[in-house]
């Protein structure tokens, strides 16, 4: 559809004016930390402008190098000269409907904008006055690099090692009047994979197991039309020394366009390679008249799907609505990655350094690794999207599970000799767990299936809340999950064989008196450990199973629907426990110690949903709430803290609203969701998911067909808004004082479902 027309539609439909304002800038920045995000497709640019100069960062999904740190594909700094940006009218303004950042002043424009369909990053100028243009393509790899110390966090073998870690350089040069730069995994040296693979006893597979490293090559070319090669110069940022490959306007114009094509594939040979760049090149060449409009269409309907628009004179309730939809886009920039948007600052990281002055590394660098997945935290990325109905944005998380399910597979067969995928903790982009986080420091005959390590041990059941989203799409958009379906169910095998296998280790008999699994040794996320019949675990198999026995017959035969109706008999009753004469959910029957600081008692609540309003026994949830002492004691809005999703779903909405603007406040960076580092790094990526799906379930809450609006809705909060409910449904509406104003189910014959506040 026509940009305008589009844009004239979404006006009169009231949207537009509801959406989060541009973030504008009047000043200048002091360094990266300062910078703005901007993307599409599965491109992160951080942009700012410093002394005059317009940088950014270029990110991608999947540039995995050999050690498994994910590298940023550099920076690029445009000088212009005589300089327009150090006069009093600078304005630098993130355009949320078209996806883009303009930079003005002194009556010179510079628009930068991602193509969403195509991975090219686009520059161009327009000034009132003849300007000379210098672009440098700046890289801090140009040497080897041997990692030291702290440092070794940002990739897979997370400390110090007896051999030198090398971080290898890229290959970058002039190509014409093009620059061309790349990194390209070498196979002649043991990889991390390699490593993982050999420490971990699974060698007698390795040709079976899906490797993402190998081949491996990330790079582009950076082009200007007119603009040749003036050479190669040499500074330092922070603390990171660079060399900066320069071309430049033969002559001073008004008008100046530049391209960044990105490539990222693991191909046989390094032509393979340069002919995909080519490909991209040339694409681009092919759509410059309408690339530009259809990414700002792209957009705008994105924009559309949904919003939760908060009208307020109180500021931190307004910058609830703003930050909701500003961490939306950054979502949005990786809607279409192979790979998932990480957790620990997505593809917006910036120098490590102006995080904590302690980790003076280069760009590069993050805490908690770059091919490390931790799903606790990646769950809290995706699950908004249900809502959000951002459903196509899914596919590269449910894509990571799905390339690693042989992985996990092996895993099972080579260690217990039995069926079924097991997904541990702190998991690699290759399905095997961290090799540190697995422990190469042993005891002679422990179980080598079993991660050592005291926060880890016997925590698999992480990937059901993935199960679940992949479950929940069928019901919110009628997906056809066909290729889920038997990985959701590898998972639940693992479980019934893994845990009869423990019990017939133990003593003769799989089940207990009751003829229910014996679910021990568990875990209760990272906190309790060696439990007895696990909340998170207990919870998690009876959803999953449920679910899979409510799918249409197409999915499951009468065989599968009887194995897995038998396997939901035989999982036992949720634990309890008693505070001061209150009952409440218990973690697990027993445990032998606390490790961390989850409340794990409380997810029967969220994600499960086995308690919540208008369910039984509410009371015992509300109870967990008040009375569990480590639930009160650690109950926060920072980083992966859900406890504002908590106190949604039990209808709580003085404590909801408290959490929720306390998650939503404006991060210590200047744009405002920058936040973290939290408990990882910044951006911090499940602070934001967490702060999402909390405001969401204070609007509007789900269980089977019934929506219940309003549930933990301050009423002093009006608000315009749009979302998205199971069976294909979306709800909109306008809510006044408290009062439901306009409300729209489409399609009609779901408006019965929808439950309003008394």
């Amino acid at each position: 559809m026509n940009y305008i027309l589009w844009s004239l539609l979404l006006i009169f439909a009231g949207y537009l004016p509801g959406l989060a304002q541009p973030v504008i800038w009047t000043s200048q920045s002091k360094n990266s930390s300062e910078s703005m995000p901007c993307g599409g497709g599965d491109i992160g640019l951080n942009v700012w402008v410093e002394n005059g100069d317009v940088l950014f960062y270029l990110s991608r999904s999947g540039t995995f190098d050999e050690n498994n740190a994910m590298l940023k594909l550099g920076r690029v700094r445009l000088k212009l000269s005589p300089n327009p940006f150090n006069g009093t009218d600078f304005k630098q303004e993130l355009k949320l409907t078209e996806g883009g950042i303009t930079i003005s002043g002194g009556n010179t424009q510079v628009n930068l904008w991602v193509d969403v369909f195509r991975s090219v990053v686009h520059v161009a100028l327009q000034s009132a006055k003849p300007v000379s243009i210098t672009a440098a393509y700046e890289s801090w790899r140009y040497e080897d690099h041997v990692v030291q110390g702290t440092e070794f966090r940002t990739n897979s073998y997370k400390a110090p090692q007896k051999f030198d870690v090398i971080t290898r350089k890229d290959a970058i040069a002039f190509q014409g009047n093009d620059v061309l730069f790349y990194h390209r995994n070498r196979n002649d040296i043991e990889s991390i994979f390699d490593y993982t693979v050999r420490l971990e006893g699974m060698d007698s597979v390795k040709g079976k197991l899906f490797n993402p490293l190998i081949n491996n090559t990330f790079g582009g070319l950076m082009r200007g039309h007119g603009m040749k090669p003036v050479g190669i110069d040499t500074g330092t940022y922070a603390h990171a020394p660079f060399r900066a490959w320069m071309i430049a306007t033969a002559k001073p114009v008004r008008s100046q366009e530049i391209e960044i094509g990105l490539n990222v594939a693991q191909t046989t040979t390094l032509d393979e390679w340069k002919a995909g760049l080519t490909r991209i090149m040339n694409e681009a060449d092919r759509a410059k008249k309408t690339a530009q409009q259809t990414s700002r269409d792209w957009w705008l309907q994105f924009w559309n799907r949904s919003y939760i628009s908060i009208d307020s004179k109180d500021t931190a309730v307004a910058a609830i609505s703003r930050n909701y939809q500003l961490f939306r886009y950054q979502l949005g920039c990786n809607a279409y990655g192979k790979w998932p948007t990480k957790f620990n600052g997505g593809l917006f990281t910036f120098d490590p350094e102006y995080v904590d002055a302690k980790y003076a590394y280069s760009p590069d660098f993050r805490l908690w690794g770059g091919g490390t997945m931790t799903a606790q935290n990646q769950r809290l990325v995706y699950h908004p999207m249900l809502k959000s109905g951002d459903f196509d944005m899914l596919k590269s998380q449910f894509d990571f599970y799905l390339r690693n399910q042989t992985n996990a597979e092996l895993r099972s067969q080579v260690y217990w000799q039995h069926n079924g995928a097991c997904f541990t903790e702190q998991i690699e982009n290759f399905g095997l767990p961290n090799i540190t986080e697995y422990g190469t420091k042993r005891p002679d005959g422990y179980d080598p299936g079993m991660e050592y390590n005291a926060w880890l041990e016997y925590e698999w059941d992480t990937v059901f809340e993935f199960c679940l989203m992949m479950l929940e799409t069928e019901r919110y958009e009628g997906r056809d999950i066909a290729e889920y379906v038997p990985f959701i169910e590898s998972c639940l095998t693992f479980y019934d064989e893994h845990y009869q296998q423990l019990a017939k280790k133990r003593g003769i008999r799989p089940f207990d008196a009751q003829g229910h699994y014996i679910l021990y040794p568990s875990s209760a996320c990272e906190t309790y450990k060696m439990t007895y019949n696990s909340a998170t675990v207990i919870s998690a198999l009876k959803v999953i199973l449920g679910r899979m026995l409510e799918l249409p017959d197409k999915y499951l035969d009468t065989k599968q629907r009887e194995k897995w109706g038998t396997m939901l008999k035989r999982i036992p009753p949720l634990p309890f426990q008693d505070y001061d004469g209150h009952k409440t959910l218990a973690p697990a029957v027993a445990w032998a110690r606390i490790q961390n600081s989850e409340s794990p008692q409380l997810y029967p609540v969220y994600p499960w949903g086995i308690y919540g309003l208008e369910k039984p026994d509410l009371d015992i949830a509300i109870n967990t709430w008040n009375y569990d002492t480590l639930v009160v004691k650690y109950r926060s809005h920072v980083g992966w803290r859900q406890h504002n999703i908590f106190a949604a779903r039990l209808g709580l909405t003085e404590e909801a609203a408290s959490l929720t603007k306390l998650k939503f406040k404006n991060s210590s960076h200047r744009f405002p969701t920058f936040w973290g580092p939290g408990f990882d790094w910044t951006p911090d990526h499940n602070w934001g998911g967490s702060a999402m799906i909390g405001l969401q379930e204070m609007l509007m809450q789900t269980d089977g067909k019934t929506i219940r609006l309003l549930p933990a809705w301050p009423k002093d909060w009006n608000v315009t808004f749009k979302l998205h409910a199971p069976y294909n449904t979306i709800v909109e509406g306008r809510v006044v004082n408290g009062k439901v104003e306009k409300l729209t189910v489409t399609p009609q014959e779901r408006a019965k479902d929808v439950i309003l506040p008394k």
